[in-house]
């Protein structure tokens, strides 16, 4: 889980599913008030789980599972990215590039 690099706390999985649901570049901590952004670890880490969804449906594509599989297979690969994403991100005071 996230820690505030302000006030040291630890998010909860619920804050942080709340706060990965926004446009917003920053967190905003909800505990101290302030804004707080992803590693470029976390980032990276964030962009090979998007890749999980395409994945189930080429799996379905490429072995010729049926529509309703292929729909389970991708419900379920979104339910996981939402449920691990908060195990993987960290937490940075500081705007840091992407490489």
């Amino acid at each position: 889980m996230p820690i505030c690099q302000n006030c040291h706390k630890q998010w909860s999985w619920k804050q942080t599913v709340k706060k990965m649901f926004t446009l917003d570049t920053g967190m905003i901590c909800p505990y101290c008030g302030k804004k707080q952004l992803l590693t470029t670890q976390s980032k990276k880490r964030a962009g090979l789980t998007n890749f999980l969804t395409p994945l189930a449906m080429l799996f379905g594509v490429l072995f010729n599972l049926s529509v309703i599989t292929i729909f389970i297979l991708i419900i379920a690969s979104g339910v996981i990215v939402i449920a691990a994403y908060p195990f993987l991100v960290e937490l940075t005071e500081e705007d840091e590039p992407l490489w």
